[in-house]
């Protein structure tokens, strides 16, 4: 399966690269998003793509989008990617890994949620007890799973910079306090219900993140993508122990490739080994088929 690390299409305006999305113009209130089969790795792009990446986020988002309609709306717009484009070179390059959205705006968090000990949050715990800020009780084990799901958001860095955790307080000072109440809502219900269908498939999402917009009227909406193995810890639940981090099937098993390579983790990112790639693609194509069924 041929990879697609870039984007180039002829019958729309380009607006953004992302560190996995292409963004083009379709009109005044739609948007196309491309989703490439890039993988970023601690905030940096790597060399080498993951072929069919992007179809397996977009099934998976779209899964979820369905599945959560009921919780919050998602920007996706109904129509068909291959419609709005003009060209087959065009159409060769959206299929099956596309969006056509509505076009919101986006708030200026990411919306991070953890169920588990865990990561990041587990390093944070050993240091001071709490996660963000956060205290929880003492004597918690790794992957051990939280009194309650915690909502830490975090500031959306540009590409290449580091996205910084950020306290409930500051978030309600970049969204005002209603905004920012009505998002973390959203961000733990949404986690919640999906938490709960997905350990009857068989997966734990220790953690995810989410990402809204609104509306010209102030509307919140999910958008981005939704629970991916991009954006998801996944566990599998019969692997699953206290005390020790479970194989993962995301792109984890880059990042601890990555963390024993001996790289900096500043721009540029050396060259995964290709067997390397094939089990994060593999691991992406297993969730989604727990997942999903297809």
């Amino acid at each position: 399966m041929s990879a697609l690390h870039e984007s180039n299409l002829t019958s729309l305006k380009f607006l953004h690269r992302g560190k996995v999305r292409d963004l083009y113009e379709v009109d005044a209130d739609h948007l196309l998003i491309v989703q490439t089969d890039r993988l970023s790795a601690f905030d940096v792009i790597l060399p080498n793509p993951i072929p069919g990446k992007g179809e397996v986020l977009t099934a998976v988002s779209n899964f979820w989008f369905k599945k959560l309609g009921g919780v919050i709306p998602n920007h996706l717009s109904g129509i068909d990617p291959e419609s709005v484009v003009k060209t087959e070179a065009d159409k060769a390059q959206v299929r099956g890994r596309s969006f056509v959205t509505k076009k919101l705006k986006p708030l200026p968090i990411e919306a991070i949620v953890r169920g588990y000990l865990v990561g990041s949050g587990w390093k944070d715990y050993k240091k001071t007890g709490a996660v963000c800020g956060i205290q929880l009780p003492a004597e918690l084990q790794e992957a051990q799973k939280l009194p309650e799901a915690l909502f830490t958001p975090s500031t959306k860095a540009a590409v290449g910079d580091h996205d910084e955790n950020i306290s409930f307080a500051e978030a309600q000072k970049l969204l005002g306090v209603e905004m920012a109440e009505k998002v973390k809502a959203a961000t733990l219900a949404l986690y919640t219900q999906a938490a709960d269908y997905a350990l009857t498939r068989g997966i734990i999402i220790a953690d995810t993140k989410f990402e809204f917009g609104t509306d010209a009227a102030g509307t919140l909406y999910l958008i981005d993508e939704a629970l991916t193995p991009d954006s998801s810890r996944f566990w599998p639940a019969d692997q699953y122990k206290v005390g020790s981090n479970p194989p993962s099937f995301d792109k984890q098993f880059v990042r601890d490739w990555l963390e024993t390579s001996g790289w900096n983790k500043q721009a540029p990112a050396p060259q995964v080994p290709a067997e390397v790639l094939q089990k994060t693609a593999d691991k992406y194509r297993e969730a989604q088929r727990m997942l999903t069924g297809t």
